[in-house]
């Protein structure tokens, strides 16, 4: 709760109670089911065309966030260490594990699930996006929320083996 004092005239100024950002949060929040109708009002009126031209878009604004935060990192290690530190920033709850010809990204949480049901073209696009940034590794799907699974994990196996 925050309280903010307003001038209103003469007297003691009136007392406003304002919810903070946790308070509007403990309330229901439908914004997955507005972007789900959004994409399929998109789709029905404009086309399936029109749809992966959007996809296609987010695609480049988020390589281009990626690159900007991998830039200068060179090793394979380095580079999915700061990709699963951005990917949680944006709630994806990502984590790596070790295996033993690689690694295995795990994200533990979709931020985009409700988007992703309705066009699984942002599921392709983030496989694509990975194999893009890692390119020293071949990616792969080997789990998928949209298909059954408890979350998205990809794994990573580098092309050269150190």
């Amino acid at each position: 709760m925050v309280v903010e004092d307003r001038a209103a005239g003469k007297g003691r100024p009136a007392r406003f109670w304002l919810l903070s950002d946790a308070g509007h949060a403990r309330f229901p929040d439908r914004h997955g089911e507005l972007t789900a109708q959004l994409i399929t009002l998109l789709r029905g009126s404009l086309g399936e065309a029109a749809l992966e031209t959007l996809v296609a878009a987010r695609e480049q604004q988020a390589m281009g966030h990626y690159q900007e935060r991998l830039a200068g990192v060179q090793a394979l290690s380095e580079r999915l260490a700061l990709l699963v530190q951005v990917r949680t920033e944006e709630g994806y709850m990502a984590e790596l594990r070790p295996q033993e010809q690689g690694w295995l990204l795990v994200e533990n949480h979709c931020p985009i699930c409700a988007a992703a049901r309705v066009c699984q073209g942002f599921c392709r696009s983030e496989l694509q996006q990975f194999q893009q940034l890692l390119s020293g590794a071949t990616v792969s799907r080997a789990e998928h929320l949209l298909d059954g699974g408890q979350r998205c994990v990809y794994q990573i196996i580098p092309l050269v083996q150190a």
